[in-house]
């Protein structure tokens, strides 16, 4: 992730047209004009050889003759002529250029015969210049008056940023939104995306304090852990909202395995936008809705809503959208019903949805709605209104907006019906109160939050720890995989796939590999009886389909007949398949249990991807699944599971016990850790795994692994890294565990910070601090290993319990030129070492990574930690204006490793 040189293009102080024109309707002629209609305070100059001024501006015929380095230019010439002009900006010292033209992966530069978008790329790479484009129709940032753009209109001003890849989306939204009065703090076009793209830009506007939203019009991602990680990070500070176009599932057909079958495209783009705490939409005005209901919103307590009208039939209607939903209606207490009592006709419905009769003035509104909102087992309240002859429809407006004023209570407003509401409309939305045109709607977004609130939940929720510690035999799985390889075909076969499956502890049936029917009943006798024999073929995925699978066979000759009826079927129904013979198994017996499905798909995009649901050979014609991208904890393992149908028979019903759920999010850990572990491994079924009160059981399996040079990388989400662990022994000769901070941590980090001497955290927090809210510790040890870290030391305590004795942390900025540390260890343990040793791996993981600088800010009076650092190198500095800090920095590529580590 980079956001070098956006802030060039988002906030020039100067602009350069390059192409610019006075022909009427050229793309330059639009520029020009958007740029000088907008109002931009900075230098506007027009490049073109042909004209002495355009627009009324003075025109320069190069780059060269230009008066300063522009901070921004814009392209609108032919494709032939951008590599040139890139070269030409590159020496004028620009970095920062937004490419209009179209064309450039088609077109061919004469002179060398390469693409034109190769020389680009490789010439802007060269010197620095950040792309915007090409293709694409520009930038507006109306907050300084820039429409660097050919868009049919301008952006007002506003707090929600719209990014999109597709420009024909551009001028829709933006004639949407001047007709619904809707105002932007940027407007991005990023059309092909051949440098800054979708990660840069959510970087970029996740940090500006100018942007509260962010939409996105996304086709297609380029590099999937970017993304994720872009969009991981802004989501905890602000809303994320998506469309994704293109629906439809591809490459099912040609799919080797259910999973594949089962998981399109389309499925996998929804998990990852759930995984990075976003919200996804269908349209643009769902789109504009989403956003103005989630900024506004006060967080979400729960997802229980109470409905309050004024007629029954809305009220009607607004419940069954809810349920259809999936939402959930508040259950009222007694102690509300009685308080709705004292102030409702006697009439009133008596339940939720609370129907305060259609003659009902303001007070009763607002009476109503001050009970609702304070009921405890409300989340938020839904208030509707139809138009009446009998009551004011402002005055009940009026009622509604000032109970707003008095709860913490989300209050959604929806008065229905045309020209007799429409004032009262204008006053909520003055008031900032969200108000919809229909009861669906307003629901709709109720679910948004509810939905957003879900999602970023899952950023910031505490995983418990997994119910037992596995250590896979990583040594065992390596050996089984590289035969697989070696072999060529890629289609690992059954008693291989099940002995990888076992190295990571997940519970397997003893499987044998017979040539032909004479040796089935060979290993029969061996394995012991009953037993189930299958086809073994890699022309074969679906064994049941051909008659492949048969079971409970009770004796050596029940296996021979089998084994060879099973060959004559194959015969007839898949005659061009080759057999390699025959697996056979022990015939397991767990009546009860629950067929289910674990897979793994490998996306081109955002590589491995977990699968989970009911299965059998129903598997593609019941599509009950969802799926996670790894690495999962207990919490994703369950919040998976949770998210199929079958969850429900999980949890046990009528005289059925419920499954072992901790051995089956266990399981999901272990293939999870799998994935993680093996590159390889592209693609995976666990068709059927049985499930019940005593645990799971993986029946039959199915793995293709191919070679991957891209290693973790492949994966969306960097998984723990657990290279980084580290022993040390301190001065005392205690042990010590250096490593990576879990998300698992936090609860022993709340102990940690707890033992922390008032002056430790003043050194630390530059002030007092009791404790940490739960959303702020999740900050601190729920991070992206990506763009952060924090290494942790942990020793076991008197009583072999693990406790956190130190810390050190670093947040680098996204050009990964300077990263930014603090350093604490517990006030019982200074001079062990233990602080030396957290800041020096620190320094050495930041230079590992090309981080050019390492600085932080120490109080003055800090001064063990003054000397500690000007021992280590650092440069100390006072902070200008603020004499009680002392900022200090280290060259990390002077830094010398071998010195400092003597010490």
């Amino acid at each position: 992730m980079s956001t070098r040189n956006l802030e060039k293009l988002f906030n020039p102080s100067s602009v350069a047209v390059i192409g610019a024109s006075n022909r009427s309707g050229s793309v330059g002629a639009v520029v020009m004009r958007n740029l000088l209609a907008g109002g931009f305070q900075g230098p506007i100059m027009p490049v073109n050889p042909n004209h002495q001024a355009v627009a009324g501006v003075l025109a320069y015929p190069s780059v060269e003759s230009l008066p300063i380095t522009p901070e921004m230019a814009i392209i609108c010439t032919p494709p032939p002529s951008v590599p040139k002009l890139i070269d030409d900006l590159g020496c004028k010292g620009n970095h920062a250029v937004i490419c209009l033209t179209a064309g450039l992966r088609s077109a061919n530069d004469e002179a060398t015969g390469r693409r034109v978008i190769d020389l680009v790329e490789e010439k802007a790479r060269a010197l620095d210049i950040r792309i915007l484009g090409p293709n694409c129709v520009g930038a507006l940032v109306p907050r300084i008056r820039l429409n660097a753009s050919f868009a049919h209109l301008s952006a007002k001003l506003g707090q929600i940023a719209f990014v999109s890849q597709s420009g024909a989306m551009c001028t829709v939204v933006l004639d949407w939104a001047r007709t619904h009065d809707v105002g932007f703090s940027h407007f991005i076009s990023l059309g092909d995306k051949l440098d800054v793209d979708f990660g840069d830009v959510i970087d970029y506007l996740g940090t500006d304090p100018g942007t509260r939203a962010i939409l996105l019009y996304i086709e297609s991602v380029r590099d999937g852990r970017k993304f994720v990680s872009a969009c991981r990070a802004a989501s905890r500070n602000k809303p994320v909202i998506v469309i994704k176009s293109g629906r439809e599932a591809e490459g099912a057909r040609a799919a080797a395995s259910h999973t594949g079958a089962l998981a399109g495209r389309d499925e996998v783009y929804e998990t990852v936008i759930r995984r990075a705490g976003m919200l996804r939409v269908r349209n643009i005005p769902e789109l504009f809705s989403a956003v103005e209901t989630i900024a506004r919103a006060k967080p979400l307590t729960g997802e229980k809503l109470a409905i309050m009208t004024n007629g029954g039939g809305i009220g009607v209607m607004a419940v069954d959208d809810l349920i259809n939903l999936d939402g959930a209606l508040a259950e009222l207490s007694p102690d509300t019903l009685s308080a709705l009592d004292r102030v409702l006709p006697a009439n009133w419905s008596e339940a939720n949805p609370v129907d305060i009769i259609g003659d009902a003035p303001g007070k009763r509104y607002s009476d109503a709605a001050e009970i609702l909102s304070r009921a405890p087992e409300v989340d938020a309240l839904l208030v509707m209104h139809a138009p009446v002859a009998t009551a004011s429809t402002t005055e009940a407006a009026r009622a509604v907006i000032d109970a707003s004023k008095q709860t913490n209570c989300n209050l959604l407003t929806s008065w229905v019906g045309g020209e007799a509401v429409a004032p009262a409309r204008r006053m909520f939305t003055n008031a900032g109160v969200p108000t919809f045109e229909t009861p669906s709607h307003a629901v709709g977004a109720f679910m948004h939050m509810v939905h957003h609130r879900r999602n970023k939940k899952m950023l910031m929720e505490t995983p418990p720890s997994a119910p037992e510690e596995f250590t896979p035999d990583s040594d065992a799985a390596s050996k089984i995989v590289q035969r697989a390889l070696v072999r060529g075909n890629g289609m690992m076969t059954e008693p291989e796939s099940k002995a990888l499956l076992a190295a990571y502890g997940i519970p397997t049936v003893e499987t044998h590999i017979a040539e032909d029917p004479d040796s089935a009943a060979e290993s029969g006798k061996i394995i012991g009886f009953p037993v189930v024999i299958k086809i073994l073929s890699e022309d074969i995925s679906h064994k049941s389909d051909v008659g492949g699978v048969v079971l409970n066979l009770k004796s050596a000759g029940a296996v021979r007949e089998a084994a060879e009826h099973m060959l004559s079927l194959v015969e007839e129904r898949k005659p061009d398949a080759k057999v390699q013979g025959f697996s056979v198994q022990k015939m397991a017996n767990r009546p009860g249990s629950h067929e289910l499905i674990i897979g793994v798909i490998s996306d081109p995009v955002f590589g491995p991807v977990i699968l989970f649901g009911q299965g059998g050979i129903e598997v593609e014609v019941v599509k009950d699944s969802a799926m996670a991208l790894p690495p999962l904890n207990m919490n994703l393992a369950r919040d998976l599971i949770e998210r199929t149908r079958i969850s429900k028979l999980l949890a046990g019903y009528r005289n059925r016990p419920a499954v072992d759920m901790d051995q089956l999010c266990l399981t999901l850990l272990q293939v999870s850790q799998l994935v993680v572990d093996i590159p390889e491994i592209f693609e995976l079924d666990i068709n059927p795994l049985w499930s019940d009160e005593n645990g799971v059981l993986a029946v039959d399996a199915r793995i293709r692994v191919e070679a991957n040079p891209n290693g973790k990388r492949r994966l969306a989400i960097r998984p723990y890294p657990k290279e980084l662990e580290e022993s040390f022994e301190m001065r005392s000769g205690r042990q010590a565990l250096l490593r990576p901070i879990r998300p698992e941590d936090e609860p022993r980090h709340h102990e940690f910070i707890a033992r922390l001497s008032p002056q430790d955290i003043r050194f630390r927090f530059f002030g007092a601090l009791k404790s940490l809210p739960h959303s702020e510790m999740a900050k601190l040890t729920q991070i992206d290993y990506d763009r952060e870290m924090a290494f942790i030391a942990t020793g076991e305590d008197e009583h072999g319990r693990l406790e956190t004795l130190g810390v050190v942390r670093t947040v680098t900025d996204a050009n990964n030129h300077t990263a930014e540390y603090a350093v604490v260890v517990r006030s019982d343990l200074k001079g062990e070492r233990l602080g030396w040793k957290l800041l020096t791996k620190m320094i050495e993981y930041c230079q590992d990574r090309g981080t050019r600088h390492f600085m932080g800010e120490v109080l003055t009076i800090n001064r063990n930690m003054l000397g500690m650092a000007e021992a280590m190198g650092f440069t100390l500095r006072p902070v200008p204006g603020d004499n009680s800090i002392r900022k200090v920095t280290l060259d990390l590529g002077t830094y010398s490793r071998m010195s400092h580590r003597k010490r």
